[in-house]
């Protein structure tokens, strides 16, 4: 697979949209374009014939400001992201606002915009195919087997949501979430130093994680080699920390200037000229597309064979296979309500907690959370844990 000319046709066309816009953030798109290529057209499992695939790997933009990267990498990938979305960047009713929203576009699993968050909803995805796969899969029949991928920037890693959940997420040991970290110590202000003196490394392994160092952010297959010898170990969720330059290819790179600014007409010309690129704003070459396509086919051969697998699980566990359809599919009954007479009086705590257990009995699958408090919150569900 050709990824130079994928991760070439990604920064153009990021950038060609954030321009045309007059309103973006190009550091990141061109930064950290080769993490995106890695993997959507490497290493993820996703179907664009069918983007609510259950057992598709999740992937979160956690930096939500590097939508038109996404945008993009869905564009050669073959979801509903069309050349004239792009050139509506940011443009009122257009699906491509500034951030990532999951309701306008298939292929998005998480809206995002507060930064780090998606870290946090990562974690929650993470926790759902692991509480999913130990209530579906069968020895022989793996139903749930998927990953979660969230690509995060220095900005996520110091909000206290994020720290949070990565904190739940060691402890409970979810080796299905990798986290990929666009290191390239550059924030809005200024450098990182600015701010942050943390070394990542044995923050994350004290929090329980795998940490794996990519030096040459510019190499897909360094990036694909990382996330594979992550996917090899099966005790921990992974940290790799990518080494990237902000606004690679440009005459602002390195520096903050190119952060949340068009990089403007004449460093499109030189990025253009730097990566060989002899075609118009929002151009693609069809071979690029072809070379795209060839990463999503690995992933509908495997689409394919969970088909057969599920139809194979429904002849020989019949009475599972209705369970994980209601989970999967939220087909739900409503619960019967009970209602309170006339003078009932408890702390409002407890009857949120009674609403829970109720709830948890036609929804076996609404898992929630609670701080070590939960005789006092009652948040415990019907297990009592």
């Amino acid at each position: 697979m050709n990824n130079e000319r994928i991760v070439t046709a990604l920064r153009i066309l990021s950038t060609d949209a954030i321009n045309k816009a007059k309103s973006g953030h190009p550091g990141i798109c061109l930064g950290a374009a080769p993490i995106m290529a890695a993997l959507f057209f490497n290493v993820m499992n996703i179907v664009p014939d069918n983007p609510n695939w259950p057992n598709r790997d999740r992937f979160i933009l956690s930096a939500g400001h590097g939508a038109p990267l996404l945008y993009s990498a869905l564009n050669l990938a073959g979801y509903n992201v069309r050349i004239d979305d792009m050139k509506n960047l940011r443009q009122l009713h257009s699906i491509t606002a500034g951030h990532p929203e999951c309701d306008l576009v298939k292929g998005i699993d998480a809206s995002t915009g507060p930064l780090g968050q998606g870290i946090a909803m990562g974690v929650g995805m993470a926790l759902a195919e692991r509480y999913q796969a130990a209530s579906f899969n069968t020895e022989d029949i793996k139903l749930i087997d998927n990953y979660t991928y969230v690509l995060c920037g220095d900005g996520c890693l110091q909000e206290g949501v994020a720290l949070e959940a990565l904190s739940f997420c060691g402890h409970q040991k979810l080796n299905k979430f990798i986290l990929l970290f666009d290191s390239n110590k550059i924030q809005l202000d200024g450098s990182t130093d600015l701010t942050v003196s943390e070394d990542y490394k044995t923050k994350f392994e004290a929090m329980g994680f795998n940490y794996v160092l990519v030096e040459d952010g510019n190499s897909t297959e360094a990036i694909v080699d990382a996330i594979n010898a992550c996917k090899a170990q099966t005790e921990k969720p992974s940290f790799i920390e990518v080494k990237t330059v902000i606004g690679y290819g440009t005459n602002l790179a390195g520096s903050a200037a190119c952060h949340g600014a068009p990089i403007g007409e004449d460093n499109s010309n030189l990025l253009r000229s730097t990566f060989d690129w002899n075609y118009p704003p929002f151009e693609i070459p069809h071979e690029v597309y072809l070379e795209a396509n060839k990463g999503i086919d690995k992933a509908r051969t495997r689409y394919r064979r969970w088909n057969t697998s599920l139809e194979e699980y429904e002849r020989k566990y019949p009475e599972k296979w209705v369970e994980y359809a209601r989970s999967t599919y939220n087909s739900f009954n409503s619960p019967e309500w009970e209602e309170f007479e006339e003078g009932y009086s408890e702390a409002t705590r407890k009857s949120g907690g009674m609403a829970l257990e109720l709830f948890q009995k036609e929804c076996p699958n609404l898992i929630g959370g609670s701080a070590d408090l939960t005789k006092s919150t009652m948040a415990k569900g019907i297990n009592g844990n």
